[in-house]
């Protein structure tokens, strides 16, 4: 790995562990709005990963869920979320890891995902392929969207006829469907082929950015709810195998465009 990659997965293992450390001592929680909490923890984690990242790179940008933008305009960019799946955390639930997206010259060239619980550390760095603590990882090879095992958004109040209306047409073609309350989780599973495909409405660059690299070197895809590849910008996404996310995009944009 280079030396930008090794500093995620280092600075993604920190902010894990101190996750982990403080499972269950919640002691503040915010709101931000619309029925989404952060604790005094995400902030704590979250100045773990940008105190690592100034002190090694302080040329490079900074997009983190807590803290705000900083040098967007840099050839490097790190997209951070400390803490993924912040309302499960706060229930004490314990699905929640933490992401780390890095971009050059606006194109992902390095994910980590660290599931602080299990010991889990995914990776993904640009040609380098997919990993899972050292072993090399691969999307499911799944044709059928019968066979399908997959996970949805689980903030279906914010647009719950859209969202209802996709989940319902994809509920009557796949296997199962799975809703986790957090993606790195379900890209995570995604990228060793647990799951098929995930689809994710309202999330946030922060969110997802871990996986991209992830969930590519591991042979699958994925792309905006219309199609187009994934930015520091985009909001909702369809991570797929690759082989079945036309199909999912179709189901997807049916109902998009009324």
């Amino acid at each position: 790995m280079n030396d930008v990659t090794n500093l995620a997965v280092s600075l993604a293992k920190k902010a894990g562990i101190f996750l982990l450390n403080n499972f269950g001592k919640v002691k503040e929680i915010e709101s931000k709005g619309d029925r989404n909490l952060a604790t005094n923890l995400d902030k704590e984690a979250e100045k773990i990963i940008v105190d690592g990242i100034r002190a090694k790179f302080p040329g490079h940008g900074i997009l983190a869920e807590e803290g705000g933008a900083t040098g967007l305009d840099k050839d490097y960019l790190w997209v951070i979320d400390p803490l993924d799946g912040t309302h499960n955390f706060i229930r004490d639930i314990n699905i929640f890891g933490v992401s780390i997206g890095i971009l050059y010259k606006n194109r992902f060239v390095t994910g980590a995902i660290y599931m602080p619980l299990d010991d889990e550390l995914y990776v993904g760095e640009k040609g380098s392929g997919a990993y899972k603590n050292d072993k090399k990882i691969h999307v499911s090879s799944c044709k059928e969207l019968k066979e399908c095992s997959i996970s949805f958004d689980s903030s279906i109040r914010y647009s719950p006829e859209i969202m209802l209306g996709v989940l319902g047409d994809l509920a009557k073609e796949v296997f199962n469907v799975r809703m986790f309350g957090s993606s790195v989780r379900a890209l995570s599973y995604l990228a060793e082929g647990k799951l098929d495909f995930t689809v994710e409405f309202y999330d946030r660059p922060w969110d997802f950015s871990g996986g991209v690299c992830l969930i590519e070197e591991a042979g699958g895809k994925i792309s905006d709810l219309k199609g187009n590849p994934v930015t520091h910008k985009t909001i909702g996404y369809i991570a797929s195998n690759a082989i079945i996310h036309d199909k999912v995009q179709k189901i997807v944009l049916s109902h998009l465009v009324h």
